[in-house]
């Protein structure tokens, strides 16, 4: 499925809010020892329908997700939001993974959980 729809979108003069969605401490194993450090997947929005997602790894929580705000900032997209919502159903699929949005109805809120909900309110 080819996104001709996604619209690219600049950084610049846009106030962002951003959500950490999950944060992992992972090891790397060496002849020497183990060597701890995080990653870190942030998304961030502006609530009306400009959003990115990130991947940040440091030696440190604060600047793993400091560099997860720095990547999702570079990765944003225009997304079409008509009345809070979005104007059709959409599908996805990538690897095992398919995802199914639908618009609601104004009062609703947004029903989803996790990841996506983090998504879906940025």
């Amino acid at each position: 499925m080819a996104n001709v729809n996604v619209k690219r979108v600049k950084s610049s003069e846009i106030e962002f809010k951003d959500r950490l969605v999950s944060i992992q401490r992972v090891t790397k194993v060496t002849k020497g020892g183990r060597t701890f450090s995080f990653s870190a997947i942030v998304v961030v929005g502006n609530e009306n329908g400009v959003v990115g997602y990130g991947l940040g790894k440091a030696k440190e929580v604060t600047s793993a997700i400091a560099k997860g705000v720095d990547d999702a900032k570079k990765n944003l997209v225009k997304v079409p939001v008509l009345k809070g919502t979005i104007p059709h159903e959409q599908l996805g699929k990538f690897g095992g993974a398919l995802v199914f949005i639908k618009p609601a109805t104004p009062g609703t809120g947004v029903i989803a959980g996790g990841a996506m909900r983090a998504v879906l309110e940025s």
